[in-house]
């Protein structure tokens, strides 16, 4: 249970294949973003992933890494998108 100084944030991550990745960590009050991936250890676990900012969201709403955090966010890591979904539409109409 978080106290009036610590907040519990959960991160989590999905692979193209593997196991999904998730850890909830306890962090200051004031933290931000990059503190709960730092927190979290995804990058021993998965050290591919480069965390940007506009690759990583709080409740699937992308924010930017300084974003602050409060009890109970889920951070979420995006992977880069194989294909445009746009341009894949195009060509599906194409056919």
């Amino acid at each position: 249970m978080p106290t009036a100084e610590t907040i519990r944030v959960e991160v989590v991550y999905a692979p193209p294949r593997g196991a999904a990745f998730g850890a909830m960590v306890s962090l200051p009050a004031d933290a931000r973003v990059a503190d709960a991936l730092r927190a979290s250890g995804l990058a021993l676990v998965h050290p591919e992933v480069a965390c940007v900012a506009g690759r990583v969201g709080i409740h699937a709403r992308l924010v930017a890494l300084d974003a602050p955090l409060a009890d109970g966010d889920r951070v979420e890591v995006y992977r880069p998108l194989a294909q445009d979904p746009r341009e894949a539409r195009r060509r599906r109409a194409r056919r």
